[in-house]
């Protein structure tokens, strides 16, 4: 299959700051994201990593930053199955309504029969709903 998308949308009761930070700060990220942390510096052209256990799981490349807003990178997972993949693309669009911030996740340019897709495709909903989980506690 070629025309692989995910194409996720949460809604989130926190402000776009708080959501945000979640997605940006590794000392947030290893809460929601099963003790991943991403990092980077943030800045359009740099690498984004994410660690597990001190080691690099994905590598990515961050292709577009608005503060608040937007944020899109390449996708390239180096362990396991997926390390022979091609990098896909991932975007974050928040959207402040409110009290309550819609953070949509739009994940595309998959290889055809991409194993990345299918993990992604399960585990993107799972990491959303975890997010909101951790903002909408008294954490």
């Amino acid at each position: 299959m070629t025309n692989q998308i995910i194409d996720e949308e949460i809604a989130i009761s926190a402000p776009v700051s708080a959501v945000w930070n979640a997605l940006t700060n590794p000392d947030i990220t290893e809460k929601y994201w099963g003790g991943t942390r991403i990092e980077s510096d943030w800045k359009a052209g740099s690498k984004i990593f994410y660690r597990r256990d001190g080691e690099i799981v994905d590598e990515h490349e961050l292709r577009e930053i608005v503060p608040l807003r937007f944020l899109e990178h390449t996708f390239k997972p180096v362990f396991s199955e997926f390390q022979g993949e091609p990098p896909s693309l991932v975007s974050f669009l928040l959207r402040e309504e409110g009290e309550i911030t819609h953070l949509t996740i739009l994940h595309r340019n998959f290889q055809p029969e991409s194993k990345v897709y299918d993990a992604c495709s399960g585990g993107w909903p799972a990491i959303l709903r975890s997010l909101k989980a951790l903002l909408e506690s008294d954490e």
